[in-house]
Protein backbone atom coordinates (compact mmCIF):
# COMPACT_ATOMS: atom_id res chain seq x y z
CA UNK A 1 0.00 0.00 0.00
CA UNK A 2 1.19 3.50 -0.63
CA UNK A 3 3.22 2.96 -3.44
CA UNK A 4 4.20 5.22 -5.90
CA UNK A 5 2.16 5.56 -8.96
CA UNK A 6 0.74 7.95 -11.37
CA UNK A 7 -1.58 7.21 -14.22
CA UNK A 8 -2.51 10.84 -15.08
CA UNK A 9 -6.23 10.22 -14.75
CA UNK A 10 -7.29 13.90 -14.13
CA UNK A 11 -4.91 15.26 -16.04
CA UNK A 12 -6.43 13.30 -18.96
CA UNK A 13 -10.28 14.13 -17.98
CA UNK A 14 -9.32 17.50 -17.66
CA UNK A 15 -7.90 17.50 -20.92
CA UNK A 16 -10.25 15.76 -22.49
CA UNK A 17 -13.12 17.94 -21.44
CA UNK A 18 -12.01 20.80 -22.27
CA UNK A 19 -11.52 19.79 -26.29
CA UNK A 20 -15.05 19.61 -26.03
CA UNK A 21 -14.92 23.37 -26.51
CA UNK A 22 -11.97 23.77 -28.08
CA UNK A 23 -13.48 24.53 -31.98
CA UNK A 24 -16.68 26.81 -31.34
CA UNK A 25 -17.29 29.96 -33.54
CA UNK A 26 -19.21 32.92 -33.68
CA UNK A 27 -20.24 33.87 -37.75
CA UNK A 28 -21.26 37.33 -38.20
CA UNK A 29 -23.40 38.04 -40.94
CA UNK A 30 -24.74 41.55 -42.33
CA UNK A 31 -28.39 42.01 -43.60
CA UNK A 32 -28.07 39.80 -46.59
CA UNK A 33 -27.45 37.18 -43.74
CA UNK A 34 -24.13 36.44 -45.57
CA UNK A 35 -21.33 35.96 -43.22
CA UNK A 36 -18.47 38.53 -43.06
CA UNK A 37 -16.35 37.46 -40.24
CA UNK A 38 -15.86 34.34 -38.25
CA UNK A 39 -15.02 34.73 -34.34
CA UNK A 40 -12.97 31.50 -33.00
CA UNK A 41 -13.95 31.83 -29.14
CA UNK A 42 -10.70 31.10 -26.95
CA UNK A 43 -10.97 28.76 -24.68
CA UNK A 44 -8.22 28.63 -21.23
CA UNK A 45 -8.07 27.13 -18.31
CA UNK A 46 -8.76 28.98 -14.96
CA UNK A 47 -11.68 30.35 -13.17
CA UNK A 48 -14.77 32.78 -13.87
CA UNK A 49 -13.79 35.12 -11.72
CA UNK A 50 -10.01 35.52 -12.40
CA UNK A 51 -10.84 36.66 -16.16
CA UNK A 52 -14.10 39.12 -15.05
CA UNK A 53 -11.04 40.41 -12.75
CA UNK A 54 -8.64 41.21 -15.63
CA UNK A 55 -11.39 42.85 -17.24
CA UNK A 56 -12.25 44.99 -14.64
CA UNK A 57 -8.53 46.31 -14.39
CA UNK A 58 -8.40 47.82 -17.63
CA UNK A 59 -9.83 50.84 -17.01
CA UNK A 60 -8.49 52.68 -20.16
CA UNK A 61 -10.66 51.09 -22.95
CA UNK A 62 -9.03 52.71 -25.55
CA UNK A 63 -5.80 50.62 -25.07
CA UNK A 64 -5.13 48.84 -28.26
CA UNK A 65 -4.50 45.67 -26.59
CA UNK A 66 -6.51 44.51 -23.68
CA UNK A 67 -8.62 41.14 -23.09
CA UNK A 68 -11.83 40.70 -25.13
CA UNK A 69 -14.76 39.18 -25.33
CA UNK A 70 -16.38 36.37 -26.53
CA UNK A 71 -13.95 34.19 -24.44
CA UNK A 72 -14.27 30.49 -22.31
CA UNK A 73 -13.01 29.42 -19.81
CA UNK A 74 -13.27 26.11 -17.73
CA UNK A 75 -12.18 24.60 -14.36
CA UNK A 76 -12.06 21.47 -12.43
CA UNK A 77 -14.19 22.09 -9.44
CA UNK A 78 -15.05 19.28 -7.00
CA UNK A 79 -14.45 15.49 -6.52
CA UNK A 80 -16.96 12.91 -5.37
CA UNK A 81 -17.38 9.47 -4.31
CA UNK A 82 -20.15 7.51 -6.35
CA UNK A 83 -21.04 4.40 -4.77
CA UNK A 84 -23.48 3.40 -7.31
CA UNK A 85 -21.10 2.21 -9.44
CA UNK A 86 -18.97 0.54 -7.58
CA UNK A 87 -17.21 -3.15 -8.51
CA UNK A 88 -15.89 -5.80 -6.43
CA UNK A 89 -12.35 -4.50 -5.58
CA UNK A 90 -10.74 -7.86 -5.64
CA UNK A 91 -11.58 -8.04 -9.20
CA UNK A 92 -9.07 -7.61 -11.78
CA UNK A 93 -8.74 -7.50 -15.52
CA UNK A 94 -5.44 -8.22 -17.73
CA UNK A 95 -4.58 -5.92 -20.52
CA UNK A 96 -2.08 -6.90 -22.79
CA UNK A 97 0.69 -4.28 -24.12
CA UNK A 98 -0.05 -3.48 -27.92
CA UNK A 99 3.47 -5.05 -28.66
CA UNK A 100 2.05 -8.62 -27.29
CA UNK A 101 4.83 -9.23 -24.82
CA UNK A 102 4.07 -8.44 -21.76
CA UNK A 103 0.77 -8.54 -19.85
CA UNK A 104 -0.41 -6.18 -17.24
CA UNK A 105 -2.54 -6.65 -13.96
CA UNK A 106 -4.65 -3.64 -12.46
CA UNK A 107 -7.44 -3.61 -10.46
CA UNK A 108 -11.23 -3.17 -10.57
CA UNK A 109 -11.09 1.13 -10.65
CA UNK A 110 -12.48 2.85 -7.99
CA UNK A 111 -15.80 5.38 -9.08
CA UNK A 112 -15.28 9.07 -8.84
CA UNK A 113 -17.39 12.03 -9.93
CA UNK A 114 -15.54 14.80 -11.34
CA UNK A 115 -17.32 18.65 -11.15
CA UNK A 116 -16.65 21.01 -13.64
CA UNK A 117 -17.84 24.38 -14.55
CA UNK A 118 -17.80 26.07 -18.10
CA UNK A 119 -17.97 30.04 -18.00
CA UNK A 120 -18.77 31.47 -21.20
CA UNK A 121 -18.63 35.28 -21.41
CA UNK A 122 -19.82 37.52 -24.01
CA UNK A 123 -20.29 41.28 -25.07
CA UNK A 124 -23.81 40.63 -26.85
CA UNK A 125 -26.54 38.52 -26.06
CA UNK A 126 -26.74 37.12 -29.73
CA UNK A 127 -23.05 35.95 -28.98
CA UNK A 128 -23.82 33.88 -26.39
CA UNK A 129 -27.15 32.72 -28.25
CA UNK A 130 -24.35 31.27 -30.83
CA UNK A 131 -22.41 29.56 -28.47
CA UNK A 132 -24.81 28.19 -26.06
CA UNK A 133 -27.00 26.44 -28.91
CA UNK A 134 -23.31 24.68 -30.03
CA UNK A 135 -22.99 23.26 -26.72
CA UNK A 136 -26.64 21.88 -25.23
CA UNK A 137 -27.78 20.32 -28.16
CA UNK A 138 -24.89 17.33 -27.56
CA UNK A 139 -25.89 16.96 -23.94
CA UNK A 140 -28.99 15.01 -23.02
CA UNK A 141 -28.24 15.67 -20.69
CA UNK A 142 -24.81 13.49 -21.22
CA UNK A 143 -22.08 13.32 -24.00
CA UNK A 144 -20.17 10.03 -23.73
CA UNK A 145 -16.54 10.84 -24.03
CA UNK A 146 -13.91 7.95 -25.10
CA UNK A 147 -10.90 8.60 -22.74
CA UNK A 148 -7.58 6.20 -23.03
CA UNK A 149 -7.44 7.04 -19.02
CA UNK A 150 -4.73 4.39 -19.02
CA UNK A 151 -2.09 4.91 -21.62
CA UNK A 152 0.69 1.94 -20.86
CA UNK A 153 -2.08 -0.59 -21.12
CA UNK A 154 -3.95 1.47 -24.06
CA UNK A 155 -7.47 1.01 -22.12
CA UNK A 156 -10.04 3.19 -23.90
CA UNK A 157 -12.99 4.15 -20.93
CA UNK A 158 -16.10 6.06 -22.10
CA UNK A 159 -16.52 8.63 -19.17
CA UNK A 160 -20.43 10.25 -19.42
CA UNK A 161 -20.07 13.69 -18.94
CA UNK A 162 -23.66 15.20 -17.78
CA UNK A 163 -24.80 18.71 -17.91
CA UNK A 164 -26.25 20.03 -14.56
CA UNK A 165 -28.01 22.98 -15.18
CA UNK A 166 -27.38 26.58 -16.74
CA UNK A 167 -26.97 29.66 -14.82
CA UNK A 168 -26.93 33.26 -16.35
CA UNK A 169 -26.02 36.67 -15.11
CA UNK A 170 -25.83 40.10 -16.58
CA UNK A 171 -23.10 42.50 -14.90
CA UNK A 172 -24.23 45.41 -17.17
CA UNK A 173 -24.56 47.99 -14.85
CA UNK A 174 -22.53 51.93 -13.91
CA UNK A 175 -21.95 54.34 -16.87
CA UNK A 176 -20.94 54.54 -20.08
CA UNK A 177 -17.55 54.03 -19.48
CA UNK A 178 -18.27 50.02 -17.62
CA UNK A 179 -17.77 47.17 -20.21
CA UNK A 180 -20.83 44.77 -20.23
CA UNK A 181 -20.40 41.46 -19.23
CA UNK A 182 -22.68 38.59 -19.92
CA UNK A 183 -22.00 35.23 -18.24
CA UNK A 184 -23.67 32.11 -18.64
CA UNK A 185 -22.19 29.19 -16.22
CA UNK A 186 -22.58 25.27 -16.99
CA UNK A 187 -21.74 23.03 -14.58
CA UNK A 188 -21.10 19.36 -15.84
CA UNK A 189 -20.08 16.41 -13.94
CA UNK A 190 -17.55 13.84 -15.58
CA UNK A 191 -18.23 10.01 -14.38
CA UNK A 192 -14.92 8.65 -14.37
CA UNK A 193 -12.83 5.79 -12.13
CA UNK A 194 -9.54 5.49 -10.45
CA UNK A 195 -7.02 2.60 -11.09
CA UNK A 196 -4.54 2.15 -8.77
CA UNK A 197 -0.82 0.63 -9.45
CA UNK A 198 -0.18 -0.94 -12.56
CA UNK A 199 1.66 -4.25 -12.40
CA UNK A 200 3.60 -6.20 -14.58
CA UNK A 201 2.15 -10.13 -14.87
CA UNK A 202 3.76 -11.49 -18.19
CA UNK A 203 5.09 -14.19 -15.61
CA UNK A 204 2.74 -15.64 -13.99
CA UNK A 205 0.82 -17.52 -16.77
CA UNK A 206 -0.11 -20.94 -15.38
CA UNK A 207 1.53 -23.82 -17.59
CA UNK A 208 0.46 -26.67 -15.77
CA UNK A 209 -1.94 -27.85 -13.57
CA UNK A 210 -1.81 -31.41 -11.06
CA UNK A 211 -4.60 -33.00 -9.19
CA UNK A 212 -4.36 -36.13 -7.38
CA UNK A 213 -7.41 -37.83 -5.96
CA UNK A 214 -8.62 -40.86 -4.46
CA UNK A 215 -11.48 -42.75 -5.93
CA UNK A 216 -13.94 -45.47 -4.15
CA UNK A 217 -13.43 -46.32 -0.69
CA UNK A 218 -11.52 -49.63 0.92
CA UNK A 219 -14.20 -51.66 2.51
CA UNK A 220 -12.56 -55.34 3.60
CA UNK A 221 -9.37 -56.46 3.98
CA UNK A 222 -7.45 -57.75 0.59
CA UNK A 223 -10.36 -56.27 -1.14
CA UNK A 224 -8.87 -52.90 -2.70
CA UNK A 225 -11.48 -50.77 -3.99
CA UNK A 226 -9.29 -47.48 -3.81
CA UNK A 227 -8.12 -45.85 -6.57
CA UNK A 228 -4.97 -43.07 -6.92
CA UNK A 229 -5.80 -40.51 -9.76
CA UNK A 230 -3.60 -37.98 -11.03
CA UNK A 231 -5.38 -35.63 -13.19
CA UNK A 232 -2.76 -33.37 -15.21
CA UNK A 233 -3.96 -30.03 -16.94
CA UNK A 234 -1.31 -28.47 -19.55
CA UNK A 235 -2.66 -25.37 -21.12
CA UNK A 236 -2.36 -25.47 -25.23
CA UNK A 237 -2.56 -22.28 -27.62
CA UNK A 238 -5.57 -22.27 -29.40
CA UNK A 239 -4.54 -19.97 -32.06
CA UNK A 240 -1.55 -19.22 -34.63
CA UNK A 241 1.16 -16.50 -32.42
CA UNK A 242 4.04 -16.88 -34.83
CA UNK A 243 2.44 -17.20 -38.36
CA UNK A 244 3.42 -20.27 -39.30
CA UNK A 245 1.54 -21.22 -42.66
CA UNK A 246 1.33 -24.42 -43.88
CA UNK A 247 -0.58 -24.77 -46.77
CA UNK A 248 -4.13 -23.41 -48.36
CA UNK A 249 -7.60 -24.44 -49.35
CA UNK A 250 -7.84 -25.31 -53.14
CA UNK A 251 -12.01 -24.93 -53.11
CA UNK A 252 -14.50 -23.00 -51.42
CA UNK A 253 -15.23 -24.22 -48.42
CA UNK A 254 -18.83 -24.06 -46.93
CA UNK A 255 -19.87 -24.04 -43.24
CA UNK A 256 -20.58 -28.13 -42.99
CA UNK A 257 -18.26 -29.50 -45.03
CA UNK A 258 -15.57 -31.76 -42.68
CA UNK A 259 -13.36 -32.71 -45.38
CA UNK A 260 -11.47 -29.92 -47.24
CA UNK A 261 -8.70 -30.70 -50.04
CA UNK A 262 -5.56 -28.68 -49.45
CA UNK A 263 -2.53 -27.62 -51.97
CA UNK A 264 0.03 -30.54 -49.91
CA UNK A 265 -1.33 -32.49 -47.17
CA UNK A 266 1.75 -33.51 -45.99
CA UNK A 267 2.10 -30.22 -44.59
CA UNK A 268 -0.82 -31.48 -42.31
CA UNK A 269 -0.34 -33.28 -38.49
CA UNK A 270 -2.84 -35.82 -37.84
CA UNK A 271 -4.11 -35.10 -34.70
CA UNK A 272 -3.40 -31.25 -34.30
CA UNK A 273 -4.97 -28.19 -34.40
CA UNK A 274 -5.26 -25.59 -37.05
CA UNK A 275 -6.45 -22.52 -38.42
CA UNK A 276 -8.39 -20.70 -41.19
CA UNK A 277 -9.85 -17.31 -40.14
CA UNK A 278 -10.90 -17.06 -36.94
CA UNK A 279 -12.65 -20.73 -37.09
CA UNK A 280 -10.42 -23.00 -35.47
CA UNK A 281 -10.48 -26.79 -36.66
CA UNK A 282 -9.20 -30.47 -35.24
CA UNK A 283 -7.26 -32.58 -37.80
CA UNK A 284 -8.95 -36.33 -37.32
CA UNK A 285 -7.60 -37.30 -40.64
CA UNK A 286 -5.29 -37.00 -43.94
CA UNK A 287 -5.52 -38.58 -46.91
CA UNK A 288 -3.19 -37.50 -49.56
CA UNK A 289 -4.45 -33.75 -49.96
CA UNK A 290 -7.57 -34.37 -48.63
CA UNK A 291 -8.19 -33.70 -44.32
CA UNK A 292 -11.07 -34.56 -42.47
CA UNK A 293 -11.84 -32.23 -40.01
CA UNK A 294 -13.92 -31.43 -36.71
CA UNK A 295 -14.97 -27.73 -37.28
CA UNK A 296 -15.52 -25.16 -34.78
CA UNK A 297 -13.10 -26.15 -32.49
CA UNK A 298 -12.91 -23.97 -28.75
CA UNK A 299 -15.88 -21.69 -29.30
CA UNK A 300 -14.99 -20.57 -32.64
CA UNK A 301 -17.71 -20.38 -35.59
CA UNK A 302 -17.87 -23.03 -38.75
CA UNK A 303 -17.47 -20.43 -41.48
CA UNK A 304 -17.22 -20.16 -45.09
CA UNK A 305 -14.03 -20.16 -46.50
CA UNK A 306 -12.87 -19.11 -49.97
CA UNK A 307 -10.32 -20.99 -52.08
CA UNK A 308 -6.07 -19.69 -51.92
CA UNK A 309 -7.29 -19.51 -47.68
CA UNK A 310 -4.16 -19.86 -45.90
CA UNK A 311 -4.20 -22.34 -42.90
CA UNK A 312 -2.16 -21.76 -40.22
CA UNK A 313 -0.77 -24.56 -37.83
CA UNK A 314 -1.23 -24.59 -34.03
CA UNK A 315 1.77 -25.89 -32.94
CA UNK A 316 3.43 -26.57 -29.88
CA UNK A 317 5.70 -23.45 -30.04
CA UNK A 318 2.49 -21.64 -29.96
CA UNK A 319 1.78 -22.70 -26.26
CA UNK A 320 4.93 -20.32 -25.47
CA UNK A 321 2.96 -17.32 -26.33
CA UNK A 322 0.50 -18.24 -24.39
CA UNK A 323 -0.61 -15.23 -22.36
CA UNK A 324 -3.26 -13.90 -19.61
CA UNK A 325 -6.53 -13.69 -21.43
CA UNK A 326 -6.24 -15.76 -24.18
CA UNK A 327 -8.84 -17.91 -24.30
CA UNK A 328 -6.99 -21.04 -24.36
CA UNK A 329 -7.78 -24.82 -24.42
CA UNK A 330 -6.52 -27.75 -21.99
CA UNK A 331 -5.37 -30.96 -22.90
CA UNK A 332 -5.41 -33.00 -19.53
CA UNK A 333 -4.47 -36.93 -19.31
CA UNK A 334 -4.55 -39.07 -16.02
CA UNK A 335 -1.84 -42.15 -14.63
Amino acid sequence: MFEHFYNEIFRSVIIAFGSLFNGIEIHKKDANDDTYSVIKVPLAYGPTQKFLARLEQQEDLNKPVQMTLPRMSFEFTDLTYDPGRKATQTQAFHPVTTNGTKTKKVYMPVPYNMGFELSIMTKLNDDMLQITEQILPYFQPSYTLPIKLLGELKEVVNVPVQLENVSMVDDYEGNFDTRRVLVYTLRFTAKTNLYGPITDVSNDVIKKVQVGYVAGTRTTAGQAYERDVTYRVVPRATKDYNGNILTEITEDVDTTETVITVANGSAITVKEYVTIGDEEMFVEKVNGNKITVKRGQDKTTATSHVLGSSIFGIEAADADFIDIGDNFGFDGSTF
